[in-house]
């Protein structure tokens, strides 16, 4: 064990937002997993920090659920909404925390934007940063705003991890010889529980990802049924559909869907003598992803986990407040042509008649098909993100 990784023995992870805190939640799992001794906290700066409590990894920030989840920077009825919920009173909260503790750790890793970057540089401590929430696909130039070009060049920030090659290759032109991409840990979620879906080979399945944060995600939900019964009716073949639902959408929240009849995880409807069934799961989320030959999105990091599998995505824009069409438009300029959009529109019959046509039409294409899993690779990558930016955290990397 080399002199660097020695002193390596407290580690606070500090993160904004649901995403963020998955990833950040993965790296911390890695890390302990290098070294049980290592001493593994986390600071979530939005929400409850539920993706670290699922890891077992201790939570020292106060938190709080805000109405936006975090989401407030694509609409300012959010921010004001967030502002009304005590969003200043937690954020002032959380500086006093950070700095009453700082002194309690070795090292910070910050997983987000400027915001876990401020809260990182606050300690005083060294601080590895993942930008995860940006890329320089967007715009082909990432353009980083000022404080958090100082606090990335800052001598205290030891590495800054990209979620994709080409951002690190555009910030290493830009001058940032730091940046690095070691992989993107969201991949590493998805381990199959080997749950028997009930599928056939000569039936294609498509998932239906609608999203995690309630009212939206049933809302999501719904909408998506409609698709499944629009392409039952304006099709003569045969289909699978299955359901990735979070564990808070209730039996009675699908047992309330108007015009479905839900029993033991299967909705069913009738439409012109043909039957449509959905069938739900809140515990196969790989295995539907895994086994799906094209993805319903109307999510944020599920839709890039199933572009990383190399499956095409529709999206359909919702009401939001995260799934919206400005929300789906910067998620295909980030994921490629794996990711098409359905244009924004008031007439929900025409929306599913669009979507419904356009899953037809993308399933019949087998070049395309083909280009999504050369885009999966290049745009979101492998497993094995959360060990290798782990491995780098502790000097063990090779």
């Amino acid at each position: 064990m080399n002199d660097k990784r020695a002193k390596i023995i407290k580690i606070l992870l500090i993160s904004n937002g649901h995403g963020e805190d998955l990833n950040s939640s993965l790296i911390g799992e890695a890390l302990k997993s290098i070294d049980h001794n290592l001493r593994v906290d986390s600071f979530p700066i939005v929400g409850e920090g539920k993706s670290y409590i699922n890891k077992q990894i201790n939570i020292v920030a106060p938190i709080e659920a805000m109405p936006s989840g975090g989401i407030f920077y694509l609409n300012i009825i959010n921010l004001i909404k967030d502002l009304l919920s005590g969003l200043i009173g937690l954020t002032i909260r959380q500086i006093i925390t950070i700095n009453k503790i700082k002194n309690n750790y070795d090292l910070v890793v910050a997983v987000g934007d400027i915001v876990p970057l401020f809260f990182a540089y606050l300690t005083g401590k060294n601080y590895y940063s993942f930008i995860v929430s940006t890329s320089s696909y967007y715009e082909g130039k990432l353009k980083l705003p000022f404080l958090t070009k100082l606090l990335l060049r800052s001598s205290r920030c030891q590495v800054v991890f990209t979620r994709d090659q080409y951002t690190a290759d555009d910030l290493q032109n830009q001058g940032l010889k730091k940046a690095k991409f070691m992989g993107y840990p969201i991949m590493d979620t998805l381990k199959p529980q080997g749950k028997n879906l009930e599928l056939s080979p000569e039936t294609p399945m498509i998932a239906l990802l609608p999203g995690s944060r309630l009212p939206e995600a049933l809302r999501n939900f719904t909408l998506q049924l409609q698709v499944c019964e629009t392409l039952v009716k304006i099709s003569e073949q045969d289909w699978a559909f299955r359901g990735a639902l979070v564990p808070s959408i209730t039996e009675d929240d699908l047992k309330s869907i108007e015009g479905w009849r839900y029993e033991l995880g299967i909705l069913t409807k009738k439409v012109e003598e043909k039957n449509v069934v959905v069938k739900v799961y809140n515990d196969a989320f790989a295995d539907i992803l895994l086994h799906c030959n094209l993805a319903l999105g109307m999510a944020g990091t599920a839709v890039e986990q199933a572009v990383g599998l190399g499956k095409p995505v529709i999206q359909i824009p919702g009401k939001g407040p995260q799934f919206t069409y400005r929300f789906a438009e910067a998620q295909m300029r980030l994921l490629g042509n794996s990711v098409m959009t359905i244009d924004d529109a008031e007439n929900t019959t025409l929306i599913c008649e669009k979507t419904a046509q356009k899953i037809i039409k993308v399933l019949k294409d087998r070049e395309f098909l083909a280009q999504c899993i050369a885009n999966g690779i290049e745009r979101v990558g492998n497993i094995g993100g959360s060990l290798n930016i782990a491995k780098e955290i502790t000097g063990l990397f090779d």
